[in-house]
């Protein structure tokens, strides 16, 4: 968050180091590489059409760009080689622990102030940490996963005002503090303060196409959409109410 040029720093993480960690597997002899990449490098939000494995890359932000960069990194140095390369992009990932914009949902939640969202219509397609961990493993030795490329999530994908009140209902509280807003002031508002990038990722859509993970390989989410979101808003409030004990 400090660095002068952004780009480069997650050039050096994303990129540089995942290809010395590729290079160590192929030397030691491993036989599968799972790299999780980011479904930033398909786009930044959706119009009327899910993302899916063949669409071509669109990233827009300095992550999303690295994480092309390291996909297309490992399959050169990995051109040739024995060793097989399975990409997976997931959407955000979320739980009780989980940082950035999904947390700040959580803190918002747990404060019960009035939020502006009930208007907003959008859908996004996320993950559970539950759920991505379930289809990594899934890939590290299905057959028909060598050398592929998989977008994941969870089966649903929720507006945020469904999301606010799953949330709530895990930690117990009412959801009436959402309440209905023009979405184009709240965009307006956003920009105003330089927010909008945040406006964009929590009320714009990203939805996510799971069909060949789950033809391909069978696989299907293990927990459900709304028994994860519940379960994260309470894990969220119990971790909370134990740090507020010590």
């Amino acid at each position: 968050d400090k660095s002068t040029d952004p780009l480069t720093e997650f050039r050096r993480v994303n990129v540089e180091a995942t290809v010395v960690a590729a290079r160590a597997a192929l030397r030691a002899g491993v036989r599968r590489f799972v790299f999780v990449s980011s479904i930033g490098v398909n786009g930044s939000q959706t119009y009327g059409k899910p993302f899916t494995e063949s669409d071509d890359p669109h990233p827009a932000a300095e992550y999303a760009i690295s994480k092309l960069e390291a996909e297309q990194a490992l399959r050169d140095v990995l051109a040739g080689s024995p060793m097989e390369l399975v990409i997976v992009r997931p959407p955000l990932v979320y739980g009780a622990g989980a940082p950035g914009n999904f947390r700040r949902l959580l803190k918002l939640v747990q404060a019960g102030v009035p939020l502006p969202f009930g208007s907003v219509e959008n859908q996004r397609t996320m993950v559970a940490l539950e759920n991505l961990v379930d289809f990594l493993v899934c890939c590290l030795d299905h057959p028909a996963a060598a050398n592929e490329l998989f977008l994941v999530g969870d089966e649903d994908s929720l507006s945020l005002p469904e999301i606010l009140g799953m949330l709530a209902k895990g930690m117990g509280k009412r959801s009436s503090h959402v309440w209905r807003f023009p979405p184009g002031l709240i965009a307006f508002g956003a920009m105003i303060v330089g927010k909008r990038s945040i406006y964009e990722q929590l009320c714009g859509s990203l939805v996510v196409d799971i069909t060949k993970a789950k033809q391909m390989l069978g696989w299907r989410p293990m927990v459900s959409t709304g028994a994860a979101m519940v379960k994260a808003g309470a894990e969220f409030q119990s971790l909370d109410a134990k740090e507020g004990s010590n």
